[in-house]
């Protein structure tokens, strides 16, 4: 798929990564981006149309679709981290309540999208979608298990959608990667990607028609390392 004359649907679109893929689309000649939000006063990037859209909600994503039906590329990018794990501290109920809202947000949103769209698509010539998943769809850390799971079932979601929609011709690319320079990780010490580095990567992907980025060392390794005698989610973590 080529970028320039695209129309984009970016969702999450008013900071950190959402933000980096508007900017880009832009820059690369996309005919119109549409950038969405629960707010849109949120979205100040100048050039785009925004678009108020909670995504855990399916008649605003079904709403979305029949308002933007030009839409050639649909990037799902809005996510959430809890900072839940799976057992132990606090309440049982607080826990399900964080992991329920990460599986509407990371699974549920991109699937209520992506069937949205899907006809959008279709009538389109095809087009493609991006879902923005995770290193944590192969590793469960204590403090994100939850998140990991859902980013999880998003990478078997994106795996489905893939087969569901090849006979339309609709490409589906899933990017993985680790920490990233944004909001969701500023609290974490250590080395972190570039926004805008991952995008660039993911568009080369995409013009290039392949499925599936590793957008970071660290990713690239866990991935490499799935088929290993004592895979990465198997090996056992000092702390």
């Amino acid at each position: 798929m080529q970028l320039k004359d695209s129309v984009v649907f970016i969702t999450g679109a008013n900071r950190g990564l959402g933000l980096a893929f508007a900017r880009a689309a832009l820059a690369a000649g996309a005919r119109k981006v549409y950038a969405a939000a629960r707010d849109p006063r949120t979205i100040t990037l100048a050039g785009v149309h925004a678009v108020a859209l909670d995504v855990t909600q399916p008649g605003q994503a079904e709403a979305a679709a029949r308002e933007c039906g030009d839409v050639t590329l649909l990037i799902n990018n809005a996510g959430i981290s809890r900072g839940t794990g799976l057992l132990g501290g606090g309440d049982a109920a607080e826990a399900f309540a964080s992991a329920r809202a990460e599986l509407e947000t990371n699974f549920f949103g991109p699937w209520a999208l992506s069937r949205a769209f899907a006809p959008v698509l279709a009538r389109n010539g095809g087009g493609a979608i991006v879902n923005v998943l995770s290193v944590l769809s192969w590793l469960s850390l204590p403090g994100a298990a939850t998140y990991s799971a859902s980013k999880s079932a998003a990478w078997s979601l994106s795996n489905g959608l893939r087969d569901a929609l090849r006979e339309q011709g609709t490409q589906v690319l899933s990017l993985h990667v680790a920490f990233m320079d944004t909001d969701m990780t500023s609290k974490i010490p250590g080395p972190k990607a570039s926004p805008d580095d991952v995008v660039a990567q993911t568009f080369a992907a995409l013009e290039a028609g392949h499925f599936e980025v590793l957008a970071d060392p660290l990713t690239r390794q866990v991935k490499q390392g799935l088929s290993a005698e004592a895979p990465p989610y198997a090996a056992a973590r000092a702390g």
